[in-house]
């Protein structure tokens, strides 16, 4: 089912991710995802997260269709040219996937092989341009295609960007050029996501909040030294640095339930980023009365 209509209904929309193996190991990660049918309305599966090799998205994406699991593929510009980008959108759409969130993508040099040559023919927002010209029926260049998808379009946004007025404007851009849902940055403060809500008022896109599971106080100093656009408030570090490593997940899940109550009046959907942890997603949902 496309998320558009679930946000046409006015649903809460919620979506978890899991990111595929570095190998064909996958099963474990199939066993996580399938322990979340029922509990979210879609899984994100990651493409090359963070510019490390790995199992391919769209794959794993149809490995969840065939177990009534529905996806969302992640799409990101760095690694192939426009050709392959629209040719993988047209695949993707014939394997039954319906979903598709458009990023720019890390720069290789962020992985584990920086010498690997990036491309971005494309970014996010001329993606979303390809992917919303071959639902019209069209390539890039104007050719007409031999039948066309429907797919739900998705971006990113990042609430704590500092300053805030450019990415208004790529919002902006991006709602032009077809996204009918943004999924956010990690948000750890209710009261700079409630400002970012009021400052996109205008446009009419559904967004989710994104919730990273803290693994640790080394973590959260971690986002905020390197994350551009995330602070995590010294209150949620003292937590996890008091907590016993027996101690941190479940004091993870109370600071993940805490935010998405806090933050759910002011959105139309939560994005939960497990980051290896999705065995404690089922908790996080529990606790935020979402499950």
């Amino acid at each position: 089912m496309k998320l558009r209509e679930l946000f046409k209904k006015g649903k809460f929309v919620v979506t978890s991710e899991i990111g595929p193996p570095k190998g064909v190991n996958i099963e474990p990660h199939l066993k996580e995802a399938e322990d979340l049918k029922g509990k979210v309305d879609a899984i994100n599966v990651t493409d090359l997260q963070s510019s490390v090799m790995r199992l391919g998205s769209m794959a794993v994406c149809k490995l969840l269709k065939e177990r009534n699991l529905e996806p969302v593929f992640q799409m990101t510009c760095r690694d192939r040219n426009r050709l392959a980008l629209q040719s993988d959108l047209l695949s993707a759409y014939i394997l039954g996937i319906e979903n598709v969130l458009c990023l720019t993508g890390d720069h290789n040099v962020l992985g584990d092989d920086p010498q690997s040559k990036p491309v971005f023919d494309l970014d996010s927002v001329s993606l979303l341009r390809a992917a919303k010209s071959l639902i019209e029926g069209k390539d890039m260049v104007g050719n007409k295609l031999d039948g066309s998808p429907d797919f739900c379009l998705g971006a990113v946004a990042n609430p704590g960007a500092e300053p805030l007025e450019p990415q208004i404007i790529k919002m902006e851009l991006k709602a032009e050029a077809g996204a009918e849902f943004f999924q956010t940055q990690a948000v750890y403060e209710a009261k700079k996501f409630e400002q970012f809500i009021r400052a996109t008022e205008h446009i009419k896109v559904p967004i989710m909040v994104g919730i990273v599971l803290l693994k640790s106080a080394g973590m959260a100093k971690f986002m905020n030294a390197n994350v551009s656009g995330v602070f995590v408030p010294d209150n949620l570090i003292k937590i996890m640095a008091s907590a016993s490593k027996e101690e941190r997940p479940e004091k993870s899940i109370e600071i993940a339930a805490s935010l998405i109550k806090q933050l759910k009046g002011m959105c139309q959907g939560v994005h939960i980023m497990p980051l290896g942890w999705d065995r404690y997603v089922p908790g996080v949902l529990e606790k935020a009365e979402l499950a």
